[in-house]
């Protein structure tokens, strides 16, 4: 029954903001919270380049093949690079834009304005920092942004494999986002500008693509109560904890493994007779499909993983 302010300007949600500008070690950070993934990307996106700048992602990337063309449909072009087990590779990057500026009709072509990594990636691999500033360098470079999509973040910094952190984080790239809804929040992604560089005036972006929650404070005390007393990483090492342990039960069965993600996200390789004794009784998706028949599905665990799902799906296989 307390009485707030809508719109992002209660106390829960200003509270929320100085806990994430801390976090990061950018007490000038522009922070603004809003609903969903694909909301956020489609925001950001759209609000930072110009109407004939395009974006590039790999071809594995969530804006390339999961967002139903939402990039897209605010103008934008997605230009796909190679994906190395979901990554982008600096010398990919560099050579597409030498490629782009060589040809003398470039100024006819949607312009390559911004770079967009997600960590993890689709595979569930992370980036090291070497190979975030290798890609920033470039950026740079040739004046592109970086954003990285951070729906998953709490799982890729919690990471045995990262060597990154938040601040580290803020130091690569131009906007990143601190994923809530797939860490344990209701819903909510929290969007970081690290050197106040957010698109002005901001509001006005974010309630263009529909982004904007009149009664913020139920984004902000999520977030608020996330960055109290490092709950967003413990739990987000929970699903790693349950995770590694859930490799270890494919190994055990001799169930191969197409790559070896370091995070929330595993990727066995299953027969299609296996997948068809687990129907009914296991959740979980096909990723891709190999040539001889079998297919690479994908497994996730999350906070919320209780032992007793790794036991019976031991009991299961």
């Amino acid at each position: 029954m307390l009485q707030e302010p809508g719109y992002g300007s209660d106390r829960f949600t200003q509270s929320a903001i100085a806990k994430i500008r801390q976090a990061t070690c950018c007490p000038n950070a522009d922070v603004v919270l809003l609903v969903g993934g694909t909301q956020t990307n489609a925001t950001v996106i759209d609000g930072l380049l110009p109407r004939f700048g395009a974006v590039i992602a790999v071809e594995t990337g969530h804006i390339a093949v999961h967002e139903s063309g939402a990039i897209e449909h605010t103008g934008h072009k997605v230009i796909t690079l190679p994906q190395h087990e979901g990554k982008m590779h600096a010398e990919d990057l560099r050579n597409y834009l030498i490629r782009f500026f060589a040809d003398d009709t470039w100024q006819h072509m949607a312009n390559p304005k911004m770079v967009y990594l997600s960590l993890p990636t689709e595979y569930g691999t992370v980036y090291a920092r070497r190979e975030l500033e290798e890609i920033q360098h470039i950026c740079r470079e040739y004046d592109l942004l970086l954003f990285i999509d951070g729906a998953r973040l709490g799982y890729g910094l919690a990471s045995p494999a990262a060597d990154i952190d938040l601040p580290g984080l803020a130091q690569v790239c131009d906007v990143f986002y601190i994923g809530g809804t797939k860490v344990g929040a209701l819903c909510g992604e929290a969007v970081v500008f690290p050197k106040g560089n957010a698109p002005q005036p901001l509001l006005t972006v974010v309630k263009q693509h529909g982004a904007l929650l009149a009664k913020g404070r139920l984004l902000g005390i999520q977030f608020d109560t996330l960055f109290t007393d490092d709950l967003y990483l413990r739990i987000s090492r929970h699903a790693i904890d349950a995770a590694m342990r859930l490799q270890l039960l494919f190994r055990d069965k001799q169930i191969p493994l197409y790559i070896q993600s370091p995070t929330n996200q595993q990727f066995p390789i299953l027969t299609q007779e296996q997948m068809k004794r687990l129907e009914g009784k296991v959740l979980y998706e096909i990723w891709e499909r190999l040539s001889d028949g079998r297919a690479v599905t994908r497994f996730a665990t999350s906070w919320a993983t209780p032992a007793e799902h790794i036991q019976l799906l031991a009991e299961i296989l």
